[in-house]
């Protein structure tokens, strides 16, 4: 059985992670903060958006890869996997505030009806089929 969606929506994910772990880095590196947040709003952002990504994509990625193991591969899932991976995009392009502030509240509405429609699916497959 292959896994496609699954493995493509988790090297998206593998490759965001990368993104924010440079993003917070190159900050550390900027205001001189080894460890912790040292109160620098910048540091804190780029915290927060990584360790937000890393709260929700490891429920996200389980629900897609139980959804496809028990349905296959569907148009709907392979569409929900790419919106949850915009949505990321966004969150974490908005957490810098500015002119794409509002990109965090779309990526964290994404995030939230992607998960409550997994698990609402998951348990549909699990009682329903």
């Amino acid at each position: 059985m292959s896994i496609a969606i699954t493995l493509t929506i988790a090297a998206a994910a593998a490759l965001i992670n990368l993104w924010l772990m440079v993003r917070v880095g190159r900050v550390r590196l900027a205001e001189k903060i080894s460890i912790g947040d040292g109160g620098n709003e910048n540091v804190i952002r780029r915290m927060r958006a990584h360790s937000n990504f890393i709260e929700s994509a490891p429920l996200v990625l389980i629900l897609i890869a139980a959804i496809e193991i028990s349905s296959g591969s569907t148009i709907i899932l392979w569409s929900v996997g790419a919106i949850y991976i915009v949505g990321r995009i966004a969150h974490l392009l908005g957490m810098e505030g500015g002119s794409l502030a509002k990109g965090r509240l779309i990526g964290t509405i994404i995030t939230i009806l992607t998960q409550l429609g997994l698990a609402a699916w998951a348990v549909y497959i699990g009682y329903a089929l």
